[in-house]
């Protein structure tokens, strides 16, 4: 190869490069447009249910996608941040709500740190198993606490004044003000995942005695990115509560854990883009099926669909899509 050539070489790839972010970040700015004009043209009340269940498959995601750590507990999170911001803004009225939300969310930090320091030496069903045990016996916790409202949970929950000032009782309101949260969280994991931490991450993801061999910590990395994961659970439950005034046990049950998993294996696992399309058609899904003559049946709808999608699709949807793309226009 001659000195040309190999001055050329790099110039061409930085050029590539360049292109491919830029049309990343196009694509970014279509998806936020898309998301401010949302609440125009289908009702705010069912997007902020998808963006809250996309908040919380993305925080998953972090963990199984990224770190290769399969939890089957990550409910107990969810409704940890939920049950702490919906007590505290139904016990004392002048709490603002994102201040409540703070506050369940730092309460789902605080337990994904116990959670973390107890499975995270496990590996494989092992570890999976211990996140399950655990948040079972979270489950009977909130049943019976008597700030959950036992069985018939916590309803009423004011939605308040953000800041003291935006009433958040106004649906558009509260769809930027979730959506907002979305894209904060959503901003936070694409950091972690591009960023030296990240990379690490994967390398456990890949070959775990070769990380170790390189020096690193192979456990601490695994427990940041557990909690991580559970604080931004929480941050979802907690502001799912908020939208829809409501904290209840159904949040808490595996039912919810295995819910995020079909989430995030639908889209696509270990990709940035799948847990939201994923959220997006179970949440779309349910609402259609439980109208429907169906309406008894929606689990088994859902579980028959993942089996076909699974089966057709082994990288999730986005991940086939992303697969085409480059087979095609790279």
């Amino acid at each position: 190869m001659t000195e040309s050539h190999t001055l050329k070489a790099p110039s061409v790839v930085a050029k590539r490069q360049r292109r491919a972010n830029q049309r990343r970040t196009l694509f970014y700015i279509a998806l936020v447009v898309m998301g401010l004009v949302a609440p125009f043209l289908a009702y705010p009340v069912f997007l902020m249910k998808i963006l809250c269940f996309a908040l919380f498959a993305c925080a998953f995601n972090l963990l199984l996608g990224y770190a290769g750590l399969l939890s089957f507990g990550h409910a107990a999170f969810l409704a940890t941040g939920g049950y702490v911001t919906g007590y505290l803004l139904a016990s004392y009225p002048g709490l603002t709500p994102e201040l409540g939300i703070i506050a369940g969310t730092l309460s789902a930090t605080l337990l994904g740190v116990l959670f973390g320091v107890l499975s995270i030496r496990r590996q494989g069903i092992y570890f999976a198993m211990v996140t399950l045990a655990l948040a079972q016996l979270m489950f009977f916790v909130f049943i019976q606490a008597p700030f959950t409202g036992g069985e018939d949970g916590l309803h009423g929950v004011p939605r308040g004044n953000l800041f003291g000032l935006i009433s958040l009782s106004n649906n558009l309101a509260m769809y930027y003000f979730v959506f907002t949260v979305f894209l904060l969280g959503y901003a936070l994991i694409q950091r972690t995942v591009h960023s030296p931490f990240g990379q690490v991450l994967k390398a456990i993801r890949e070959n775990e005695p070769r990380a170790i061999s390189l020096g690193y910590n192979v456990d601490a990395y695994k427990l940041v990115a557990f909690v991580i994961s559970a604080a931004l659970a929480g941050l979802a439950g907690s502001t799912k509560t908020v939208v829809f005034q409501l904290a209840s046990l159904t949040d808490a049950h595996w039912h919810m854990s295995g819910e995020v998993i079909l989430m995030t294996l639908l889209g696509g696992v270990g990709t940035l883009l799948g847990p939201i399309m994923g959220a997006g058609l179970v949440v779309s899904l349910q609402h259609i099926l439980s109208q429907s003559p169906l309406g008894n049946w929606v689990s088994v709808m859902l579980g028959l669909i993942f089996v076909v999608c699974v089966l057709s699709f082994r990288s999730g949807i986005v991940g086939e899509l992303g697969n085409m793309y480059r087979k095609n226009f790279k």
